[in-house]
């Protein structure tokens, strides 16, 4: 069995350009039910977790605007998303399901969330259809409780993981690793402890090279007991702001490759679902229960 956190779909009126992106988290699980990649007892429903596990990592006075919805028009703006009860309610949702996945994967050795990887959520601070930062919430919550030494975030979106690169920027107990598309957003990129930019257009056989001769040695040198995944499959050729190559294929075998690797380390491992933005729905979709489908054949 692979926990699976499945927040409830975002029922506030969206404008029209951000409805579609929403449509693959409604889809994704009906998708894995009906192949039996998963059973409805592998999916759990999370719940939002204390404030304080978010402000380890969050700026209060940031929180309290979102909670509140003082934020501006200019930083919706930069958001993405206009404020409502609803939008905040499931952030923090999603939040919850990232630390009880984290939870679950000390258990089970593997949980994913079908939501997650806001990886442009700076401590003070949304960007990028990121409020808060579930990964940086949920590696942060482990070393508190004392059920992790060292996390290693593995961020193959295509964007930068530029909110969780500076949450983590002076804390050595946390390794960011970024593989994202160098002339995409965010223009302005953080540090991460490695970063791994790539020129527009990189094929399968690059990419996959690269992360194969990267990842070992990188597990081995920093000695994580615990990964977080950000599997974003807005890395293919088909995604409408991606910029690489990569097939549905090799997109399969990258999420294959690292997840491999957690499993023959021994490794606890979160997969959060990150981008995906291709014309077509299907295509997201379909890359996506890719992840799923090389999970369940590891720790199924």
């Amino acid at each position: 069995m692979l926990p699976i956190a499945f927040a409830p779909s975002y029922a506030h009126p969206l404008p029209t350009a951000h409805r579609f992106p929403m449509l693959k988290y409604e889809l994704l699980p009906e998708q894995l039910l009906y192949e039996g990649t998963a059973t409805a007892a592998d999916f759990f429903v999370p719940t939002p977790p204390p404030d304080a596990d978010i402000l380890r990592v969050h700026d209060a006075g940031y929180y309290q605007r979102l909670r509140l919805g003082q934020l501006t028009r200019q930083e919706e703006r930069v958001t993405g998303f206009p404020w409502s009860p609803e939008l905040f309610a499931r952030e923090i949702t999603i939040l919850g399901g990232t630390i009880e996945c984290a939870r679950r994967a000390l258990v089970h050795g593997a949980a994913f969330n079908i939501a997650g990887g806001t990886h442009h959520a700076f401590r003070d601070r949304g960007e990028g259809f990121c409020l808060l930062n579930d990964q940086a919430v949920a590696a942060a919550w482990l070393l508190a409780n004392g059920l992790a030494k060292k996390v290693l975030i593995v961020d193959l979106d295509v964007h930068q993981g530029n909110g969780t690169a500076a949450i983590f920027q002076h804390e050595p107990r946390v390794f960011t690793y970024s593989v994202h598309g160098a002339r995409n957003y965010p223009g302005r990129k953080e540090t991460s402890d490695l970063d791994q930019p790539l020129p527009d257009g990189t094929t399968d056989a690059e990419y996959l090279s690269l992360l194969a001769a990267t990842l070992g040695p990188l597990v081995a040198r920093v000695r994580p007991d615990f990964v977080f995944y950000l599997a974003g499959v807005d890395v293919l050729a088909t995604d409408k702001l991606g910029h690489l190559a990569l097939s549905r294929a090799g997109c399969r075998q990258r999420d294959e490759l690292v997840l491999r690797l957690c499993h023959a380390q021994g490794l606890p491992v979160v997969v959060c679902m990150g981008g995906g933005y291709s014309a077509h729905i299907a295509d997201i979709v379909e890359a996506h229960a890719n992840t799923f489908r090389a999970a369940a054949g590891l720790w199924g």
